[in-house]
């Protein structure tokens, strides 16, 4: 049985080799573009700053005039944000500026206004006519000035095609006049559910052996910041040529197919079946609990080929399969560059009591964890790790990762802990 890291390697392996076909491009709003990823470079037209600005409030000194403490300046204007001076200055004059407005083409300098006289004069001061300061600190040339393109230059390329954008790059975007950006369209995820017992939300009941289709609304969540369009293909009946049917639809419609519970042994798990008419599995089982039974395969529709993933029917295994398979293949597959690819959080937290388990498997434990005072991070098992503890998800905060080999664990070891991306401002 193939190991948790060999499966991810093998997937994205083959994500890699998918990402590298060209996908359509479209042109979206600014703001509309946040979480896609750009396909172009995008190149600044202009330099920021745009011209020297002052980095205080204070006053902009002529060239060649004395910086040291106790001189005087003569100030002949003001400058401010918008409203630039545009006199002329002679060595020995200044303006009053302020933090942001253009630097004077003749001022070499900026001082801060606290390094001044001016607190003690400024209520005696008539700004319609000239007036002298008095350095209280000596200053020097350069100093306080933000100069023009020091920040980005005109011609760079501030983001790479392959850029996944955040709001971040929304600000120095929005600094350089950018509306519009062009990004990969998004991929199209079928999602399938599998099951005579299911039925979804919104929908009464029929009788106590029924239940509620919670993995669709789940991966749907948990999907949720990607750059896809989700296509929900509803609840299969366990039959064959239904299954069959649903899965040949998805093929033409999607570029990805994510499936759950159906991908067991057992004797109305038909998604296997409809997965070799139509494709081929490459793996099956992974050492991993909860989601053993997990698959991975492609799916063929004359020249195209649709990734397949199969998860199990259990809600904890479909969590912790969507988070360590599903959602970075779906990065990798939607030409994410590597060096952006979201990280996963992994941190070292020291158990807070006994743990046991069987060895051979690596188990995704649920958990809640806090960080003390010093910085430390400390970890809880919440109760008993039965994969059918549909509740234990709800209020933990993290996965518990524990090898496979590991058997027993004593309270006071260290542990990698994942923390969730819903905890975490």
């Amino acid at each position: 049985m193939i190991s948790v890291e060999q499966l991810q390697a093998a997937i994205n392996e083959v994500a890699h080799t998918h990402a590298s076909t060209p996908r359509p491009v479209e042109h979206l709003p600014l703001l509309s573009a946040v979480g896609y990823v750009l396909a172009e470079n995008i190149v600044a037209d202009f330099d920021i700053p745009r011209q020297n600005l002052s980095a205080m409030d204070g006053f902009a000194f002529a060239v060649g005039s004395e910086l040291s403490a106790g001189n005087q300046i003569d100030i002949v204007g003001e400058s401010c944000a918008g409203r630039p001076f545009e006199g002329e200055l002679s060595c020995g004059q200044g303006v009053r500026i302020f933090t942001g407005a253009v630097v004077p083409a003749a001022c070499d300098c900026v001082v801060m206004q606290e390094n001044t006289d001016w607190q003690a004069i400024a209520s005696t001061v008539d700004k319609s006519q000239n007036y002298a300061i008095t350095l209280s600190k000596a200053a020097e040339i350069g100093a306080n000035i933000r100069k023009q393109g020091e920040e980005v230059a005109a011609g760079e390329r501030v983001l790479a095609a392959g850029k996944r954008l955040n709001p971040a790059d929304v600000s120095l975007l929005a600094n350089l006049g950018v509306a519009q950006v062009a990004v990969y369209a998004p991929l199209t995820v079928g999602l399938i559910a599998t099951g005579d017992e299911l039925v979804a939300l919104g929908h009464e009941l029929p009788n106590l052996a029924s239940i509620y289709n919670s993995n669709t609304p789940t991966l749907k969540t948990l999907l949720k910041d990607l750059p896809i369009v989700i296509k929900d293909y509803g609840i299969i009946a366990d039959d064959l040529q239904a299954t069959c049917d649903a899965v040949a639809q998805a093929v033409k419609e999607c570029d990805v197919l994510i499936s759950s519970a159906g991908v067991s042994v057992g004797d109305y798990d038909y998604l296997t079946h409809a997965i070799d008419a139509l494709g081929k599995i490459t793996h099956y089982k992974v050492a991993m609990k909860p989601g053993k039974p997990f698959v991975f395969g492609e799916l063929y529709d004359d020249a195209r080929t649709v990734l397949y993933f199969g998860l199990p029917g259990n809600p904890l295994s479909c969590v912790v399969g969507c988070l360590q398979f599903i959602k970075p293949a779906l990065w990798r597959l939607a030409k994410v560059s590597d060096d952006d690819l979201p990280k996963r959080l992994v941190l070292k937290a020291k158990l807070m009591a006994d743990f046991s388990k069987k060895a051979g498997r690596k188990e995704y434990a649920r958990g809640v964890y806090h960080q003390d005072e010093q910085g430390e991070f400390h970890v809880t098992f919440l109760g008993a790790q039965d994969s059918h503890r549909i509740k234990q998800l709800a209020y933990a905060n993290c996965l518990i990762a524990i090898d496979k080999d590991d058997s027993h664990l004593q309270k006071g070891d260290m542990v990698s802990i994942e923390p969730f991306v819903w905890g975490l401002l």
